[in-house]
Formats: structure tokens, C-alpha cells, sequence
């Protein structure tokens, strides 16, 4: 316990530190792909990304608390494994991204889906150092896996960007209810793909060529996920479930 509780701190931390090493990544550059994917409608607003310095900060603090204070929990250390494995990959994503948007596409749907298992085991107690950070994280490459994907399909022309666009915010809305309708709680996993929602209603509002049917599609899934955060608050203050302790 002791060794992996180490281990997720230092990749926590070590995560977080990658951004200094790689300053000048604003994402996928448009001409990395074949057909260079300039102004696509599924890029959200620039500043929705803030929420990265949210996760570095909060993940590191909640590893840190899980070492010193919460070593010998099982819980906590059942969440570990997978949280590691999905911070290792995120620890080379960054400089991956910069040269190859398809490795980075595989990378990120990896950390995304160690990131929803270590969100399941996740513990009931000590939700703002564990499952809080996990949630929004895991909550945010929801998001994130979908803009790539999409991004990929209509670089290599296998869909326009409108049709990948709609396609990956279907399969971003299902993956989510899913995930948040299976889990019962953890409200901060929907309210992030909430955010990054936001993002691509506001980048759609602002486009030079409004794309309507995008924009609105996320418009939907923003006010969807924002009821599924509050059933499973609701469900969390007044049905909690025991077997998360």
C-alpha cells in the first residue's frame, strides 16, 4: 500500500509539471493532419482548458492527502492502481501530442478509462481529497477523448468535421450518462463534461460560421448532464451508497 500510495503521489505531481517542460502546446495543430482542422466545430472555447490547473493542483493535493493521512485504507488503495496507470500515460502525453494526434487520441481514451475505473473505486469517505479530483479528471477527458477522436476523423477525412463532430458528442453524451447514471454519485464527474460542453456552445456562438447544429447538440447535452449532476447529488445526500465506503 505504502508503494503505490508513493507511486500516485509522485505521478500526480510529476503530471502536473509536464506543462513547464512543454510551454507552447495549444492543442493538436491544424496542420498535423492531412486536411488541416482549422476553426472545427467541436473545439471548445480556449478557456475552458483553465480547468487543467484545477485538476494538476487538486489530484496532487488529494494523492498527498491519500499518503499521509489515508496510507492503509483498502478503498483508497484499490483506487490507486488505476489512477497511476492513467496519470503515467497522461505524464507523456504532452510531448506525444505535439508530433502524432493519433497516438495522443489512443493515449488519451487509455487514461480516460483507467481514470473511470479508479473514479469506481473511488471511497465514500475523504470525497474532496478522492473522489472529487477523480471526478472532475475523469470528468474532463470525457470531453477531451471525444474532441480528439473527432479531430482524428476529420483529419484523415474518414468524416466531415460537422458529421464528426455530431457523432463524437453522441458517443461523448451516451459514454457519460453511463458512467454517471451507473456510478449513482460523484455530481462533479457530470457537471465537468458539463464545462467542457460549455466550451463548445461558446465556441460555436462565436465562430465566425456559427455551427448551429453542433452548437446546439452540446447546448442539449450541457443542460442533460447538468440534471444527471443533480439527480446524483440527490441521490448521494439521500440514498447513499454503502458499498463505496
Amino acid at each position: 500500500m505504502h508503494l503505490k500510495a508513493i507511486l500516485v503521489l509522485l505521478a500526480a505531481v510529476m503530471f502536473a509539471l509536464m506543462p513547464l517542460f512543454v510551454t507552447d502546446f495549444q492543442g493538436f495543430s491544424p496542420e498535423a493532419f492531412p486536411i488541416p482542422q482549422k476553426d472545427a466545430p467541436i473545439q471548445p472555447a480556449g478557456y475552458v482548458f483553465s480547468i487543467w490547473a484545477l485538476i494538476y493542483a487538486w489530484l496532487a493535493a488529494g494523492m498527498a492527502f491519500g499518503l499521509f493521512k489515508r496510507v492503509d485504507y483498502p478503498r483508497w488503495d484499490k483506487m490507486r492502481m488505476s489512477l497511476l496507470v492513467s496519470l503515467v500515460i497522461g505524464i507523456f502525453w504532452l510531448p506525444v501530442a505535439q508530433f502524432s494526434p493519433i497516438w495522443a487520441t489512443l493515449m488519451i481514451w487509455l487514461m480516460l478509462l483507467s481514470a473511470i475505473k479508479a473514479l469506481f473505486y473511488a471511497p465514500k469517505i475523504d470525497r474532496v481529497w478522492a473522489r472529487a479530483p477523480v471526478s472532475i479528471y475523469a470528468g474532463w477527458l470525457t470531453v477531451a477523448s471525444a474532441v480528439a477522436l473527432a479531430l482524428v476523423l476529420a483529419g484523415h477525412d474518414i468524416l466531415s468535421q460537422h458529421n464528426a463532430a455530431i457523432l463524437m458528442l453522441f458517443v461523448a453524451l451516451g459514454f457519460a450518462a453511463f458512467v454517471q447514471i451507473t456510478l449513482g454519485r460523484a455530481p462533479l464527474y457530470s457537471t465537468t463534461v458539463a464545462w467542457g460542453l460549455m466550451g463548445i456552445v461558446v465556441a460555436n456562438i462565436n465562430a465566425q460560421t456559427p455551427n448551429l447544429a453542433v452548437g446546439a447538440l452540446a447546448g442539449v447535452g450541457l443542460v442533460f448532464m447538468c440534471g444527471l449532476a443533480m439527480w446524483a447529488g440527490y441521490r448521494h445526500t439521500f440514498s447513499p451508497d454503502d458499498s463505496a465506503i
